[in-house]
């Protein structure tokens, strides 16, 4: 294990240890990424106002999110796929973050499902939700994200239509899935990869493989679910999923003062200012402007 700095050396080492089109599909943003860069470069643009000869012996980053206490202002976002990143990915997310006492949240497009983190860690943590057009699976995912104890809801709304990522384009890591030679050679340089995603227990959508009839190939996963998100998603459909719920819920996806407040008005808990890391709407302003 080389010795890691800093967050560009992380970044590096899954360059090497990844395949090309699984580190490219979390690297990259939608379309020309101008949002996705100009939420690294305003980022750069925040200075800190450095104040001196004050007494910092006691040093303290703890905090309260929606009632529950972390170690640091930290929660690890949702990652769709993360366990194509390395194998039982999510499982191992989780457990570091149950170590470092913050809340690690499950995206509904895992690898890993919710049973399998539960079991995994015996901790409560936060699952992602996409809104999709089958309310009776959407009903099911909520009643199996309860029996797991997870302690919020993280609702994105700002999927209704899915951003184009290039890269992915490129790399044939699209609905049908194109099985490229260069892949093919890329990934049996891969050997570390090779062996933990051999290793780990599920290698799909493990919220979505059987639980939805007929869906159990990665294909017919993909196609189902990018048929699934639901244009005419609205706030409506926010104050039902709430309903459905009945625990803390958080709205992912705002970047307008309006939306904030609406938000607030159907009885979310609490919000997450996020352009979806620059992957949906190109154009859009960064989260920290």
């Amino acid at each position: 294990m080389p010795t890691i700095a800093c967050i560009d050396d992380l970044r590096e080492l899954a360059r090497r240890r990844v395949p090309r089109a699984f580190f490219e599909y979390a690297d990259s943003g939608s379309y020309s990424q101008d949002t996705l860069r100009a939420n690294r470069d305003d980022m750069k643009k925040i200075l800190l106002r450095q104040r001196v000869m004050v007494d910092v012996s006691a040093r303290n980053l703890a905090t309260t999110v929606i009632g529950q206490k972390l170690a640091m202002p930290l929660v690890l976002a949702p990652i769709g796929l993360l366990g194509m990143q390395r194998g039982d990915g999510e499982i191992l997310a989780a457990q570091a973050a149950n170590e470092a006492d913050i809340p690690f949240t499950l995206s509904t497009m895992s690898v890993g499902s919710i049973e399998d983190v539960a079991a995994a860690t015996g901790q409560p943590f936060w699952f992602q939700l996409y809104v999709i057009r089958d309310r009776e699976f959407i009903k099911n995912l909520l009643a199996r994200a309860r029996a797991a104890n997870c302690s919020a809801l993280v609702l994105t709304v700002d999927l209704q239509v899915l951003g184009q990522r290039h890269r992915d384009v490129h790399n044939g890591l699209t609905v049908p899935l194109q099985i490229k030679l260069s892949n093919v050679l890329d990934v049996a340089t891969k050997p570390a990869w090779i062996a933990s995603i051999a290793r780990a227990r599920r290698k799909t959508f493990g919220n979505i493989a059987g639980h939805v009839k007929g869906m159990e190939n990665v294909n017919s996963l993909a196609q189902w679910t990018n048929q699934q998100f639901d244009p005419a998603l609205n706030w409506k459909d926010v104050e039902w999923i709430k309903g459905q719920w009945g625990g803390k819920l958080i709205i992912k996806g705002i970047l307008d003062v309006e939306d904030a407040r609406i938000a607030c008005d159907v009885g979310a808990d609490g919000i997450v200012v996020s352009n979806h890391g620059g992957r949906q709407l190109d154009g859009a302003p960064s989260s920290i402007s």
